[in-house]
């Protein structure tokens, strides 16, 4: 019965993030026990995609602005779970090792739907137009145009966001030794704002781990830790995980 309580509080802070009620803190929280119940995280990518299924079948019976508006809440919330789900990893908990981990398989791009666009939290121009062409299948291109305004941009800031999206693509692509030459461009910089610095960081760790070079992942994952924003939990995570192997 206790289990069962706890189930349903869970599931209640599932539906409150999907629908945009909680706040950074609570947001934090929930990922920590996602991580550790691999059940409730397929439940809350599955509650999304049914949500954003049942949004646009509304659109398509009543074409109106207003369904037009609930359809794009729809995907934003959709896409929110595929970021989300991306920045979690996946987590193999098994009843015999509980703090086994796995890297991220794939770094979320802010992109809703071809149809729809990218996300409004991109605002330069040319990372938007490199996110659209990857996630239209044109990674060369993508990939591109993101060298050619590195070898001209002076700005630390842009060029660290230059880096993390072009550093993702490669990732996205099993190219990680790519990826960690672009993450780590990004930490190198100076003056940039902490959220980009600790992106990169956790960024440049899963790449690592993704070539089982698992002292510098673990340092990677220290430094975001160490930072103490968004990503923190998670690292720590992945930090003990890392530990208890090296101890078996």
């Amino acid at each position: 019965m206790i289990q069962n309580n706890l189930n349903k509080e869970l599931e209640r802070k599932i539906d409150l993030y999907l629908n945009g009620q909680l706040s950074q803190e609570q947001v934090d929280d929930l990922w920590s026990e996602l991580i550790q119940d691999s059940y409730y995280l397929d439940y809350m990518k599955s509650v999304a995609n049914l949500k954003a299924i049942i949004e646009e079948k509304k659109e398509k019976t009543k074409p109106t602005v207003a369904n037009q508006i609930r359809k794009y809440a729809g995907y934003v919330t959709a896409a929110a779970v595929v970021i989300f789900v991306g920045v979690l990893g996946v987590m193999n908990y098994s009843s015999s090792n509980s703090t086994s981990v796995s890297p991220i398989e794939e770094i979320g791009l802010d992109i809703v739907r071809s149809d729809v666009g990218v996300s409004a939290n991109i605002t330069n121009d040319k990372i938007k137009r490199a996110i659209q062409l990857a996630a239209d299948g044109n990674t060369s291109e993508a990939k591109e145009l993101l060298s050619d305004e590195l070898k001209n941009e002076d700005d630390p800031t842009l060029i660290a966001e230059f880096s993390i999206t072009l550093g993702s693509i490669h990732y996205n692509l099993g190219e990680y030794n790519e990826a960690v030459i672009n993450f780590t461009t990004v930490i190198n910089q100076e003056d940039i704002p902490e959220s980009i610095m600790e992106k990169g960081y956790w960024l440049l760790g899963n790449s690592y781990f993704q070539l089982d070079q698992l002292t510098d992942a673990k340092s990677a994952f220290q430094s975001t830790y160490d930072l103490d924003r968004q990503y923190s939990r998670i690292a720590k995570s992945y930090i003990d995980a890392l530990n208890a192997m090296d101890e078996e």
